[in-house]
């Protein structure tokens, strides 16, 4: 990694350049500044007029967000997407030229991207156009950080390229960019809800019930799909104004990949590394929230003393509390959960923090936690295999590590759930559960509904 303190972008370019000793050789140049204070989701509408892949991620609580637009480089892995993608982003870091002298998380040389949930389970085309594993550089990005905005070009020299010209090349897509000349919102409707095989799926859930009393796993979650149909093409940035709008405490994402996008509003974070201090959350066991103060007390109360909830997030506490033991040292866990409260749901929620070993990476930790007990079931292997033989559902990136990381060190992921692809003027939806011996089919159902509805009630009115 070559890091420089003061520099302009053609200063870099002509470093770049000097660099370069045959025709073919390249090098990714990452150059960021502050700028002055800008709405990401202004930024991500506007940069429609590109015609560039755009992605966005914030996390609501921290008033933290990146905004990307464009593909300056990209790493794809396919059956090992921890140790590929670690491998490949280290190569990339070693090779850039990097201009960040905020050293901020979230700014500087950033890749954002997500992977499948299960590498080993057959694609369907319902993902075609998402890799295994993909993690994208943007060409630009905006990091936000509560009222301080930075702008990051990232971009690659040729040998033979000339540095004026290519300088001027992107302050021109710069100041198109900031031309504050955004599509208008395109209200859309839902004109039909297509449930996908739900009888089939409530006798799974009879099926799995009866194969987890005969000892073949303690729990194993199940997902289903919604299939959506809107009068018109989807705007994706319309819909993430009402995840924002509605869905705090959250991480509010979006993943544009060509004519698909993967938007959500997950309240799961998997982990976050921020100069090697990490924190993960323990987040399982589910209810509705209740109509007045009195009722809602009342469900919470209910939550936080109910067996099946509580034993689906013993599970989940014990898993990460033996992944940080493996990677971490100060381990703090408290010993009761606490309710964490969403718009439309509310869960049980434990933090876990501790203090990463120096040779270890946000990768290692990544690895241990996917799938955690709330996504996958509980052992691991045998839940996972169930699924990949049971479940007609191709998750694709839903339930999947989906985040960030940067040259820096930092890095965060958040586990996709409350998450829907959108495609054109249809959109399917996800949701699971997690069924135990005792688990009762109509209930877990009724369960998904529940989850369905964050993300139904940002996707129009139904007719």
């Amino acid at each position: 990694m070559i890091e420089t303190q003061q520099a302009s972008i053609q200063d870099l370019i002509n470093t770049a350049i000097s660099h370069l000793e045959t025709e073919g050789d390249t090098k990714l140049i990452s150059y960021t500044k502050e700028i002055t204070d800008i709405d990401p989701l202004t930024f991500f509408r506007q940069a429609e007029t590109l015609g560039q892949n755009r992605i966005f991620w914030t996390s609501t609580a921290d008033h933290f967000y990146i905004t990307g637009v464009g593909n300056a480089w990209e790493i794809t892995a396919e059956r090992s997407p921890f140790a590929e993608t670690e491998r490949e982003w280290n190569r990339l870091m070693e090779d850039a030229l990097i201009h960040n002298p905020y050293k901020l998380p979230g700014t500087g040389l950033n890749a954002m991207g997500g992977m499948d949930f299960d590498p080993e389970k057959e694609k369907t085309a319902l993902w075609k156009n998402f890799q295994p594993s993909q993690f994208t550089v943007p060409a630009f990005m905006l990091t936000k950080r509560g009222h301080s905005c930075y702008l990051t070009t990232n971009f690659l020299v040729k040998y033979g390229d000339h540095p004026f010209q290519l300088a001027n090349q992107l302050e021109k897509r710069e100041r198109e960019l900031f031309a504050n000349n955004p599509t208008p919102e395109e209200k859309m409707s839902i004109e039909k809800k297509t449930e996908i095989a739900p009888d089939a799926w409530k006798q799974l859930v009879k099926q799995t019930t009866e194969d987890i009393a005969n000892k073949q796993a303690g729990k194993i979650v199940l997902a289903r799909e919604l299939r959506l149909k809107f009068d018109k093409k989807a705007d994706i940035a319309g819909v993430l104004d009402k995840l924002l709008a509605t869905q705090s405490n959250s991480f509010i994402f979006a993943f544009e990949k060509g004519e698909d996008c993967f938007i959500g509003a997950t309240p799961e974070r998997l982990v976050k590394l921020e100069s090697r201090e990490l924190l993960s959350t323990c987040l399982a066991g589910t209810a509705p929230r209740g109509k007045t103060v009195e009722e809602d007390a009342a469900i919470a109360d209910e939550l936080l003393h109910d067996e099946k909830n509580l034993q689906e997030h013993k599970f989940v506490v014990e898993m990460i509390k033996q992944a940080m033991l493996d990677y971490c040292e100060d381990v703090m866990i408290p010993e009761e959960p606490v309710i964490y409260p969403l718009r439309n749901l509310q869960h049980l929620y434990t933090p876990v923090t501790a203090t990463l070993k120096s040779s270890y990476s946000i990768f290692d930790v990544i690895g241990k936690l996917h799938p955690t007990p709330a996504l996958g079931g509980v052992p691991r292997k045998e839940s996972m295999a169930y699924i990949r033989k049971h479940e007609q559902l191709d998750r694709g990136w839903y339930g999947a590590p989906i985040g960030w990381l940067d040259s820096n060190g930092n890095g965060e992921f958040a586990v996709a759930i409350r998450s829907g692809l959108i495609q054109g003027d249809e959109a399917s939806l996800f949701a699971g559960c997690g069924v135990v011996k005792d688990s009762d089919p109509e209930a877990e159902y009724e369960e998904t509904n529940i989850k369905f509805t964050p993300m139904l009630s940002v996707m129009g009115e139904g007719r």
